[in-house]
């Protein structure tokens, strides 16, 4: 298994003024680099035959303070909290309905989100992207205790079930574009949180924001491998339609994109997006622009036979 090294902004910790968005591009530069992503891509294969959960460093829950947050209102910050609380706690119903696209395609795919699961939906086998992600939410709950000291009101979602649709193919296709954005969307939201967090509650997002890139790299590059010609045009024009709010009869695509772009407004709505200001929204959005262009150029790199070494398993 790969070592992971937490990387903590130690400037925002001596300068907790410093200019957001320079400390934005500080955070991409440290946690997604083309080495990096690489790393977490490369392990997929050792993952599918000896699945181990990367370990968190120790965590000092009790040094969390409301000084930690910096550049905007702790209300604001809380109501964050708990929409992210919200959007992460339901992650069996995540893994189980990708799961369920993937096994047809790819079983071992299927075997590292979801698990094993007996006819009847018993679990016989967690899967390890589930092992991972289940730590967020009671994470993120800690956080909002260590702030106020009471347990957070939060609602919880059911995620949309397993529907065949078309094919097999098709199914998973519009289904992953939908994970991949999820997860692209998560690396963003936590990379902000640290851009306005320092001390021990950055480094908890640290955490948070080290799993989510490991999971989006490795859907992103699946996506790639099984879908290489038309992958990335495809999230390209789905994000445009987000962004900028398209009609969406424009779009070849017009399901796909109606649903992400109703999956993107639920998310923004339970993280509290009205309550933002004007200079917090740009940052998210700047934030998302960024990303997609790293992800964009390292994509360039990713030749099919590099990636077929990944992910054609033997049987």
């Amino acid at each position: 298994m790969l070592s992971y090294k937490l990387n903590i902004d130690k400037k925002s910790e001596i300068d907790p003024k410093k200019n957001i968005l320079k400390r934005l591009d500080t955070l991409i530069h440290q946690y997604l680099t083309p080495q990096i992503l690489n790393a977490r891509l490369e392990d997929l294969p050792i993952q599918f035959k000896n699945p181990q959960p990367r370990p968190w460093q120790p965590i000092h829950w009790q040094n969390i303070k409301p000084e930690q947050v910096i550049d905007i209102k702790l209300e604001v910050f809380l109501s964050i909290l708990i929409g992210a609380i919200e959007t992460e706690e339901p992650i069996r119903g995540y893994t189980q309905t990708s799961r369920q696209y993937l096994e047809p395609i790819h079983p071992q795919l299927a075997r590292f989100v979801g698990g094993i699961a007996a006819l009847d939906g018993t679990m016989l086998e967690l899967g390890l992207w589930e092992k991972e992600e289940r730590q967020h939410a009671p994470a993120l709950i800690k956080i909002y205790k260590q702030l106020t000291g009471k347990h957070p009101s939060f609602t919880l979602h059911t995620p949309k079930t397993y529907e065949l649709l078309n094919n097999p193919y098709d199914d998973l296709y519009r289904h992953g574009l939908h994970r991949v954005i999820t997860e692209y969307s998560a690396v963003c939201l936590y990379l902000w949180l640290m851009a306005h967090t320092t001390g021990t509650l950055q480094q908890v997002f640290a955490e948070l924001l080290q799993d989510e890139i490991n999971h989006m790299t490795k859907f992103w590059g699946f996506g790639l491998w099984l879908f290489p010609e038309s992958y990335l045009s495809r999230i390209g024009s789905s994000l445009r339609q987000m962004f900028v709010r398209q009609n969406a009869t424009q779009a070849s695509h017009i399901q796909s994109t109606i649903h992400l772009f109703r999956t993107f407004r639920r998310m923004m709505g339970v993280l509290n997006w009205n309550g933002w200001s004007w200079h917090h929204r740009l940052e998210l959005v700047y934030i998302f622009i960024k990303v997609l262009h790293l992800l964009w150029r390292w994509s360039k790199n990713l030749t099919p036979q590099y990636l077929e070494q990944l992910f054609v398993t033997e049987d």
